[in-house]
């Protein structure tokens, strides 16, 4: 048994809103309250943590990441506007210089992440051809930001044998079929550097005060044995990683075939997550009720047909689980949720909510929608970084959709009036491990009748996780909760009480404190991140 004292600084937590102090003991809350009461415990910790007023509060869980994907960004070329790059020609010559470096013999793929174009003066993105040239023959694979999609050299193509799939364009684009053929070759590693990726990985996640993740994994993202690695690898909080809540995205048509999954991948917590409706309005993919506004003659692409979506959650709940899926588009919500109507002919429609069903993203919902997701029991994993990054009414949704449609997207508010259970995720590697990035992007969306709270925010991106996953014993900090928190420094500590109201830093307010997020404010810098009582991440010693 260990245990571990935080004194004198300020405890989030709505059992306690003037806390200063906690005692985790054994991996659990044991106590929470005042410093006075707390020196007088000092004698039997094993550990005082003194706090100098930095913030301890719960650790966030990040509902939707793709770990290799984000390992393998982190270690290839950066085309983000943040890497450096402004225009093609900063691709082209990113690409020209690794190929330079590159060994003789050394035919590895060059791999890169976050290009778009629409942020370029050129408009485009690179070409095959311009691949062939500035990588001087090797393999190229350089995924859009949103990695719906991608360009490819004509090693790469013959390597994965792209030529003759579903979503191979001549000039090197893929998406689809081909697209998900050039991910496989693209992310080919050996055993033990997928170990070693998944552990660098964990880490960052963890410096950034995240405690554990969903992992969406599925065929064209990471191999089965991948995830059941990391599944195994994580279970326990002595691992010294966050935990690993795994998803696999394999449609099953049978009860017996999620049986199956469920046995394969021992500690598998729902069947899909990246189990794709549709694509991404980035890469114009995501299925539309009407056509894109910069391409007119395109609605998008359905990958799922409703049947298909009623046998899988038919499968999935008779096996006990809870399906996930992908949805980006109107017309891919319209075809999920007339699947789940099928399913709950089948089932009942008690049973379809009873489950736990979940959306991942679900950018367009209307009034209409709305009403089914909350009869349906549906619960959402949102990405509020993606408001921030291309919300607006000059950014790329205005621009794939028109600002009316634009407008519209990702109606947190909305949902969160509705009752919707939620979940903040990141999608990493589309956007980094960012948690107050996201908490701040939903409670300042670019609509402002579509913003929530701070708190609310805050609440979705910890206790919300939990939630989404099944697992409602965590994300708070409580007596005789487990102990999973992060410790912050933050410039100031405030409480917002609505999404309309002003900052307080009065803690008579009754309500727990939190890092005043405000466009001027630094970001809260974390300290310590803790699992079950076991310290994940570190700057304190």
């Amino acid at each position: 048994m260990s245990s571990t004292l935080y004194r004198h600084g300020v405890v989030h937590s709505s059992a306690d809103p003037f806390a200063e102090a906690l005692l985790v003991q054994d991996g659990v809350v044991a106590w929470m309250g005042s410093d006075d009461t707390a020196d007088g415990l000092v004698a039997g910790v094993d550990e005082v943590v003194e706090l100098d007023g930095a913030l301890v509060a719960p650790g966030f869980v990040d509902a939707h990441v793709h770990l290799l994907e984000t390992a393998l960004a982190g270690e290839g070329l950066d085309l983000t506007a943040g890497g450096g790059v402004r225009d093609l020609p900063d691709v082209l010559d990113a690409v020209a210089r690794v190929a330079a470096a590159r060994a003789a013999g050394d035919r590895s793929v060059v791999h890169g992440t976050g290009w778009d174009e629409g942020a370029w003066p050129t408009r485009r993105p690179p070409t095959r051809a311009e691949l062939d040239v500035v990588g001087q023959g090797l393999p190229v694979y350089l995924a859009r930001v949103d990695v719906h999609s991608a360009v490819v050299s004509s090693a790469l193509a013959d390597v994965a044998g792209l030529r003759d799939l579903p979503g191979w364009s001549d000039d090197g684009r893929v998406e689809g079929a081909a697209h998900h053929a050039a991910r496989a070759v693209a992310r080919a590693v050996d055993p033990q550097r997928r170990t070693a990726l998944y552990r660098g990985v964990l880490a960052q996640a963890a410096a950034a005060g995240i405690v554990a993740v969903h992992e969406q994994s599925a065929p064209h993202v990471d191999t089965r044995d991948g995830l059941r690695e990391l599944l195994s690898a994580t279970a326990d909080a002595a691992s010294g990683v966050p935990l690993v809540v795994g998803y696999r995205g394999e449609p099953c048509v049978t009860v017996d075939d999620a049986r199956a999954l469920l046995a394969d991948l021992p500690g598998l917590t729902g069947i899909g997550g990246d189990l794709n409706v549709d694509g991404s309005l980035g890469s114009r993919t995501a299925a539309l009720r009407q056509p894109y506004s910069d391409a007119p003659g395109s609605t998008g692409t359905l990958h799922l047909s409703a049947e298909q979506i009623a046998n899988h959650v038919t499968a999935v709940t008779r096996a006990g689980s809870h399906a996930a899926f992908h949805v980006i588009g109107d017309r891919a919500l319209d075809e999920l949720l007339l699947g789940l109507r099928a399913a709950a002919d089948v089932e009942g429609t008690a049973a379809i909510a009873a489950a736990g069903h979940r959306i991942e993203h679900a950018e367009m919902v209307d009034a209409h929608s709305l009403a089914q997701i909350v009869l349906l029991g549906l619960r959402l994993s949102v990405q509020p970084a993606f408001d921030a990054a291309w919300g607006g009414p000059d950014g790329m949704y205005a621009a794939r959709l028109g600002r009316g449609r634009a407008a519209a997207l990702n109606p947190f508010a909305d949902l969160a009036a509705a009752g919707v259970p939620m979940a903040l995720g990141s999608d990493s590697p589309v956007t980094p491990f960012d948690p107050w990035g996201g908490v701040r992007a939903a409670s300042t969306h670019r609509e402002p009748d579509q913003r929530i709270s701070v708190r609310a925010a805050f609440r979705a991106a910890t206790r919300g996780g939990w939630r989404l996953a099944g697992l409602d014993h965590a994300g708070e900090l409580r007596v005789g909760s487990p102990a999973h928190l992060a410790v912050w420094r933050a410039e100031h500590l405030v409480v917002q009480a609505s999404r309309t109201s002003s900052w307080s830093a009065d803690a008579r307010a009754g309500s727990p404190l939190l890092p005043d997020l405000g466009p001027d404010e630094p970001a809260p810098q974390c300290l310590r991140t803790v699992r079950d009582g076991v310290v994940v991440h570190d700057t304190l010693a």
